[in-house]
Formats: structure tokens, sequence, C-alpha cells
């Protein structure tokens, strides 16, 4: 039974998309089967795996507003026991498209609940804003990540996205949970960035992940050749950082032991 995580932040450029791309591949490179949603209409996601957004005929788009089963639009990626849910430019219109919608909150979530047999992990990759696509998301999710950037700015909308949480908490998805927060952009020579991580750990104290996220070439790198920082480098302190933190995402869902169906050898 997969656990859908959405990551989200309406600030953009806080790392959003390469989480969602690098935390997914790592599940996957640690035997995890994942499927990554692309529901930003930048589709950064779709292209980082190495697909054309220009040459995906149905995305999300055609799941959520027409009623396309995900199965027939899901692709597969380069990566281990990792697919994708293609993102379009469409995803656009999605917000006036889903207004008259009954139950227009809940389109995402009609989406992928028939996918979690078929995963263990569902990871959303949410746009930089609070619209109905990404109240879909927070619908859908079990649990949210956010990424929050180690700069001067990184706490600034973090209380509108909480308080947003909590609305989505109390009205329309009680079971949703925030997975942790994670910082990331750290650059341990820079006092400022320092004091971001004392400060949001003062803050939020058990909410935030003990895996940061440092700035690295190579994961600036790998979106260009189409490809996840393990597919691309996988040696990269990038790619350390991504694998330690599926491994606390695992650990922090006690998912970590062996299933006992597995310790049982079969009778030949």
């Amino acid at each position: 039974m997969a656990k859908i995580i959405a990551i989200v932040n309406q600030k953009g450029g806080v790392g959003k998309t390469t989480s969602a791309i690098n935390l997914a591949a790592c599940l996957g490179a640690l035997e995890r089967r994942t499927l990554v949603v692309d529901a930003d209409p930048q589709a950064n996601a779709t292209s980082g795996l190495g697909l054309d957004p220009r040459e995906t005929k149905t995305s999300i788009y055609e799941c959520i507003v027409n009623g396309t089963p995900a199965t027939e639009v899901i692709r597969p990626t380069d990566n281990p026991n990792l697919d994708i849910l293609p993102g379009s430019i469409d995803l656009v219109g999605a917000e006036i498209e889903m207004i008259d919608m009954p139950d227009r909150e809940q389109q995402m979530k009609k989406v992928l609940d028939p996918l979690r047999e078929a995963y263990d992990f569902i990871i959303i990759d949410c746009s930089p804003s609070l619209g109905l696509v990404t109240v879909n998301a927070l619908v859908a999710g079990d649990s949210v990540i956010i990424p929050v950037q180690c700069e001067y700015f990184a706490l600034e909308g973090l209380g509108k996205l909480l308080t947003t949480i909590k609305i989505i908490q109390q009205r329309l998805n009680p079971e949703l949970v925030i997975e942790g927060m994670l910082l990331t952009m750290y650059d341990s020579r820079l006092r400022l960035a320092n004091q971001v991580v004392e400060e949001v750990k003062t803050h939020f104290q058990q909410l935030v992940f003990d895996t940061v996220i440092h700035r690295n070439v190579a994961l600036g790198e790998a979106p260009s050749h189409g490809q996840s920082i393990i597919m691309h480098d996988a040696s990269s302190k990038g790619a350390v950082n991504y694998l330690n933190l599926a491994r606390e995402i695992l650990q922090k869902n006690d998912l970590t032991r062996i299933k006992e169906e597995e310790r049982t050898i079969p009778i030949v």
C-alpha cells in the first residue's frame, strides 16, 4: 500500500522538483516501487527524468479533468523501480476547469488511490502556488514534505503554508501529517546558512529532517541530462544526501525491517 507524499512550498526555487526527482529515484534504488506525479504546469519533473513534455500526448491533466485512468498515462523511466505520471502546461487551465466540478478538491485523490497497490511510494511534485491543483495534492496525500531553502527569506510564507495545511486537515483530509521540513541548498561556509538551519530547527524541532541537502554542482547538472542524481553521479554529495533522506523516510515509516513474508523460505 503506497504512501503518498506531496512536496509543497508556494515559494519558488527552494528545491521542490529537485527533491521530488531525487528522493523518488533514491527510494527506487533502495528497492521501493515509486511513482513521481508531476503536478506542476512547468513539467520540470517530467523533463528532469528524461521525458519531453512537448511530446507527451497525455498527462495528469487528462486524468484529473477528463477522468483518463492513470495506468494509461504512467511512463517508465531509466531509473530502477521508478515511473512517472507526466505533467504538462495544460495544468494551467485545470484550475479553471475544475472549479465547477463536484468534489473538485478530490479529483487527484480519485486518480491516485487506485494506484496504491502498485507502488510503495507516490511522490507529488507541486507547483509554487497554493492553487486548486496543490490543494488536490494535499487532499490526496498522506503527508507533506516542505523544502526550506537555507537563505534569508527561508521562513517567508511558511506561516501561510502551514495555515493552509491546517485548513486541509480540518476540512478535507484529517489524516494529513507533515512528514518533515527539508533544509535545502545548504552551504556550510556561509554564516547565514548556518543561522537559518539553527533557526528552523529551533522553531520546528522534530519536524525537521536530520538530513540536509547541500549545494552541489552535480544536482544542478543532472536535470539538463534528463537524469536523477544517482544516474548522473552516484558518488556526488547530492546523491549521498538524497540517499540519506530516503533512508530517513524509510526509518520514520518503520519500513527498514524485513517484512514477515520475506523472512519465510518458500517450500518448493
